[in-house]
């Protein structure tokens, strides 16, 4: 339990740490990448359509030029007709071609140009013409002229289409300006939502978070005080259920290492205990091996019974003693014969010919497991013990031990015909000290060989029986 204790108040102050750029910084952060990234997929199709608005402005100005010039009936002086021209923005020059052809100067300090770059037919031009055309504006041209082709304006029945010659260069500061104002307007939107984004999930998700981190800090340096439990807020989303797991937690486990740590108190006390009343015992058995030596007949009648109950109060204090003390090493595993631990199990509990007790093994001299063999005897010793413990007043009473392999495991089976094991502590027989109603018995036999079966990642188990009381015990081979 202290153990427990001090390493959450350890590790308090590393909780308690958090990055420069946490959780709010990194919701911004995405926020303006995930919005400059929509922006971007936005910006060129945008760009493309304000490419053709531009473009296809100039050409509805031209056709305002034709129909003045169609209403004045080729009357309209000169000096209005390059006016009008000049009015049309970034058009060098218009031609109206028809049945009277003629060109119109929008600028009189530059001559119509000879050649152009290239033309753009606005009566007949698929969709990927548009991008085409915005990339070369923006990427391949170095300057120049467009021929812009577009069909005439309604009402004009003598001009068959119009032509606008545009220069690039205003296209493209056209098309730049119009690139720096998305940016900027991009910017303002991405870092307004990032801000109500921000502040919506500060109070929604990252405030309550903080505040679980922060009791969680705080808990771990002191778990066993049951006032720093955090107290639910009674939402009913995820971050509610996640206090609600949070407070039981925290109190189930600030009562059980209160509870671990008196009972580790008790522990020591008991321990303490235990060594003094060992040592006053032995001072008793040694005063009552002295009166075994008086001749006196009610002192000799009286005197083994009173050795013998020393002898096992002694033994008791020992064994708990030990139990206490005990961390049992972790198993030192190689393939290993059954039949021979098994035998000199039997040899040591004196069960053989001429023993009251009849013994029956049923074990392949070849059968081998990967085990510990010196914690494999003293888990079959355990068994082979309590079963003669059991047997003493059974008529003809009999142990019967087999074992058998399938695929990577091996079982052992330890059964005798005894009274059994009593229901009412079936379900406690492997808890230290609660299991044995031998007078005498410690309690520590099955709970230390189940320890040991443990250690080997198998288990040992209380089979159901017809008679008597009946151990499996399953040792795996290790895994590769």
């Amino acid at each position: 339990m202290t153990t427990i204790a001090s390493r959450l108040r350890d590790q308090a102050p590393s909780l308690a740490r958090r990055a420069p750029f946490g959780l709010s910084g990194k919701l911004i952060l995405l926020t303006v990448v995930f919005m400059m990234i929509a922006e971007i997929v936005i910006y060129v199709p945008a760009l493309a359509g304000f490419r053709r608005s531009w473009v296809q402005d100039r050409v509805m100005g031209a056709r305002m030029l034709v129909l003045a010039l169609a209403s004045a009936d080729g009357t309209m002086p000169s000096g209005l007709e390059a006016g009008l021209a000049s009015g049309v923005s970034g058009a060098q020059a218009v031609a109206v071609r028809g049945s009277k052809t003629r060109w119109i100067q929008g600028r009189a300090e530059q001559p119509i140009p000879a050649a152009v770059n290239r033309d753009v037919d606005l009566r007949d031009r698929p969709w990927w013409k548009m991008w085409e055309g915005l990339y070369r504006v923006m990427f391949v041209s170095k300057g120049g002229f467009i021929r812009v082709i577009a069909p005439g304006p309604p009402g004009a029945e003598e001009t068959e289409y119009v032509e606008v010659i545009l220069e690039e260069a205003v296209l493209k500061t056209a098309l730049l300006e119009f690139s720096r104002d998305f940016l900027i307007i991009s910017l303002l939107m991405s870092a307004a939502t990032a801000a109500i984004l921000y502040f919506a999930l500060h109070l929604i998700v990252v405030r309550p978070v903080r505040r679980l981190s922060v009791n969680i800090t705080g808990f771990a340096a002191d778990p066993e005080d049951l006032s720093r439990v955090i107290g639910t807020s009674g939402r009913r989303d995820e971050i509610g259920a996640a206090e609600e797991a949070l407070a039981r937690m925290e109190t189930a486990l600030a009562r059980e290492l209160r509870q671990r740590r008196h009972l580790a108190d008790l522990g020591l006390a008991v321990s303490k205990i235990n060594h003094e009343l060992r040592n006053m015992l032995t001072t008793a058995q040694l005063l009552g091996d002295r009166l075994g030596g008086i001749n006196d007949p009610a002192v000799k009648r009286v005197a083994p019974r009173l050795i013998a109950t020393l002898d096992r109060a002694i033994s008791y204090c020992g064994a708990t003693l030990a139990y206490g003390r005990a961390s049992e090493p972790v198993p030192v595993r190689r393939q290993t014969a059954l039949l021979p631990v098994i035998t000199d199990q039997l040899h040591l509990t004196k069960l053989g010919d001429g023993h009251p007790i009849g013994v029956g093994v049923d074990v392949a001299p070849d059968l081998q497991l990967d085990a510990d063999p010196e914690q494999l005897g003293r888990v079959l010793l355990n068994l082979i013990r309590n079963a003669v413990e059991a047997l003493a007043k059974t008529p003809d009473p009999r142990i019967a031990i087999s074992a058998w392999r399938r695929g990577g495991t091996v079982t052992i089976r330890v059964a005798d015909n005894g009274p059994g094991i009593p229901d009412r502590i079936r379900t406690r027989i492997f808890s230290a000290f609660q299991a044995s109603e031998r007078s005498g018995g410690t309690g520590l036999g099955l709970p230390i060989a189940d320890e040991l079966v443990r250690l080997h990642g198998g288990t040992l188990a209380l089979e159901n029986a017809e008679r008597g009381a009946s151990f499996l015990i399953t040792i795996p081979d290790r895994t590769a």
